[in-house]
């Protein structure tokens, strides 16, 4: 198999490399001018970068570690995460994040009326909502009477790869770019990106960066670790799922089993035969037969 001239997005260190980097923030800056719509038709033009880590308030609570962490000309918040293996509720997690940098931006003595919007953008490698068929969705929180956004400072916007289908032909918006480049860069040829490039010069410096002739050894040596430990993961889901299948035959088998002693030890009461014979016969201990015979009395 031919080696691939673009890396993928979606690897973490491919990931914070292009979207999270000084020398790249003017296309973060693009991709969140594309994807969000809560800015009421104000446009991004500056994001300063903040630590990723989200330290605890005391050393008992949860130490958060987002992809990437920033702040608008107007010190609203953006969350930003690529979540490749499927994770049962990352939607709960994605509002922990949100809440914890909204109450991070309050120092000691500050005033609430100075919070500022906190915004969550998620890639997602698989689908997180089956409900719904479009593979961007938003959300807002909204009066449940009348739908009026008063409480604005939470939003969230998830992408979801696995149920993005369009072709190179069909691409239409910067929106169904991304999500493109986001599931098909490693595959996608020099002939094909002419084809999606058009004017998007954005585009054009994202797959620029995922170019790996480009890239320096301890950068590339980045990029496989990553990728070994994302896939050691999914191998052990897939071995504990196969174990769990094991265990709910197992477990399955068993009820059966004992479903069908139940009913022979059942027949042998109605004959009047002795307790000790059918439990040698059932395999069923004498408590569990004077029980069933107490049952059809």
């Amino acid at each position: 198999m031919a080696l691939s001239k673009f890396l993928d997005p979606k690897n973490d260190v491919a990931f914070r490399k292009i979207f999270g980097t000084e020398k790249n923030k003017d296309i973060l800056i693009r991709f969140l001018n594309d994807m969000i719509v809560f800015k009421e038709g104000k446009p991004i033009v500056e994001v300063t970068f903040l630590k990723t880590i989200q330290d605890p308030e005391i050393s008992s609570k949860k130490t958060s570690v987002v992809d990437i962490l920033c702040t608008d000309q107007d010190q609203n918040t953006y969350v930003v995460e690529m979540q490749v293996a499927s994770h049962k509720g990352f939607e709960k997690r994605a509002q922990y994040y949100a809440a914890k940098a909204y109450v991070s931006q309050m120092d000691k003595g500050g005033k609430y009326e100075n919070l500022k919007e906190v915004i969550f953008l998620a890639i997602a490698n698989f689908t997180m909502f089956p409900q719904k068929e479009s593979y961007k969705s938003d959300h807002v929180i909204l009066d449940r009477d009348n739908h009026q956004h008063d409480l604005k400072d939470f939003s969230f916007t998830f992408l979801e790869l696995e149920k993005f289908h369009k072709s190179i032909s069909e691409l239409s918006s910067m929106i169904e770019k991304w999500c493109y480049y986001f599931k098909h860069a490693q595959e996608t040829t020099p002939e094909d990106l002419d084809r999606i490039i058009g004017q998007d010069l954005a585009i054009k410096r994202a797959y620029e960066e995922l170019d790996r002739f480009y890239w320096q050894e301890e950068e590339l040596l980045a990029y496989e670790d990553a990728l070994k430990k994302d896939r050691d993961y999914e191998s052990s889901m897939d071995k504990k799922f196969d174990e769990g299948k094991a265990e709910g035959k197992a477990e399955g088998l068993k009820e059966g089993e004992d479903k069908k002693a139940i009913a022979i030890a059942k027949a042998m009461l109605r004959r009047n035969m002795d307790v000790h014979t059918i439990s040698d016969i059932t395999g069923l201990s004498c408590q569990q037969i004077a029980e069933i015979a107490d049952a059809q009395r």
